[in-house]
Order: C-alpha cells, then structure tokens, then sequence
C-alpha cells in the first residue's frame, strides 16, 4: 500500500480530479486530468518504479499492479 500512496501524492501535485480513479479489466486508471505530458521526467520514472505506466495513446497513467477489480 505504500507504493500506492507514493503514486498518488506525486500524482496529486499535478492535479486534484473530484473522481481520481477509475478500475475495470484488472487495471486501476487514473483520471485523464491528470496530463502525463505535464508530469516531469523524475516523477514518471518514479511512477514507474512504483507500478504506474503511460497508456499507449499517452493520455493517462495506469497500473495493472494495483488494478485488481
């Protein structure tokens, strides 16, 4: 669960979404308000080493670590 907090307060300098997440297909997504293309290079990999990826179209973070529906 640690992981995950991280995730998130680094996400959360980057933008406060009223609904954050979104979970379906074992993949918990974080809200497209939250531009990927704005978060520094530091924090994606940080993201990264904590289970959060960029999708394919590069609009928003996911993770299938934490994303158990």
């Amino acid at each position: 669960m640690e992981d995950l907090i991280k995730a998130l307060t680094i996400l959360l300098k980057y933008g406060n979404p009223h609904y954050p997440t979104h979970c379906e297909h074992d993949e918990l997504t974080i809200n497209s308000d939250i531009d990927p293309k704005k978060v520094s290079k530091e924090d994606r990999r940080e993201l990264k080493k904590l289970g959060f990826d960029v999708d394919a179209d590069k609009d928003h973070f996911f993770s299938s670590r934490f994303g158990s529906c």
